[in-house]
């Protein structure tokens, strides 16, 4: 498999690097708008429109705010993409989806396997609970994250907020509020410390009982696996919007 890195010089550009490395995976294109380090073989660009090699996926761990020039890219190549940046507004998250009813595209704000899992088991826990619990979400990164809450933390809820009733509202803040919590509401807190990779907990409570539900990431290796195995996933794909959870389905049946 022969792929293009965007956001080559960022730190999980150069994660995607290392991996692909290690599995036999080409990199035949590095872009970022920033230089940087680059393994030595790899032609590098400051932008995607000056590409000329051929790819089977572009892998882009970059910002949010690079989508249009991968829409770009992908029109004219017809390169399938592997979008792992977070921090989409709603008209890029529109922009995106346009893109998949004429190319592959495989959107997911986080590519860790055990996130996906953490996500399966807290649809199961709030249809075990019968949907009558308090739902919390804590999120943890380094100090340099920029986003908050995090693309994964809005993901879990996401998530979750199918099997809860219309209405439940994501509440970020309640510094103002002065009321008893409502029935309707997905907390989300988060913290920005050091150099925590990803850390994510979800409290599910009622009479008397909290469940808690974690995931721990120990290395941003784990995302460029997840983003590579992404990648392999979409080669032969045809038009459409994957995400993690169609991934696992159809390695579920398959094994």
């Amino acid at each position: 498999m022969k792929i293009i890195v965007n956001g080559a010089c960022g730190r999980m550009g150069r994660e995607v690097i290392a991996a692909a490395n290690t599995k036999g995976v080409s990199v035949v294109a590095a872009v970022d708008v920033f230089s940087g380090n680059v393994p030595e073989g790899i032609p590098f660009y400051n932008s995607l429109s000056d590409v000329t090699e051929n790819a089977d996926v572009i892998v882009d761990f970059s910002h949010h705010t690079a989508l249009p020039d991968i829409c770009n890219f992908v029109r004219k190549t017809g390169t399938p993409c592997v979008v792992a940046s977070t921090g989409h507004t709603e008209s890029e998250l529109s922009m995106l989806r346009a893109l998949s009813n004429e190319y592959p595209v495989f959107f997911s704000r986080n590519m860790s396997l055990g996130i996906n899992l953490l996500i399966n088991l807290c649809r199961s826990a709030v249809i075990a609970l019968g949907g009558d619990c308090d739902i919390e979400i804590i999120e943890k990164h380094h100090r340099n994250k920029l986003d908050a809450p995090s693309g994964t933390a809005l993901m879990i809820a996401e998530e979750i907020s199918e099997l809860m009733p219309d209405g439940t509202e994501f509440v970020t803040d309640r510094s103002s509020r002065r009321m008893v919590r409502p029935d309707n509401e997905i907390g989300i807190s988060s913290v920005r410390c050091g150099g925590i990779f990803g850390e994510h907990e979800v409290l599910l409570s009622r009479n008397g009982e909290t469940v808690s539900l974690k995931h721990t990431a120990e290395s941003r290796a784990l995302f460029a696996e997840g983003a590579l195995r992404a990648a392999e996933y979409l080669c032969g794909k045809g038009k459409g919007f994957y995400s993690m959870k169609e991934l696992l389905a159809e390695t579920a049946s398959i094994s």
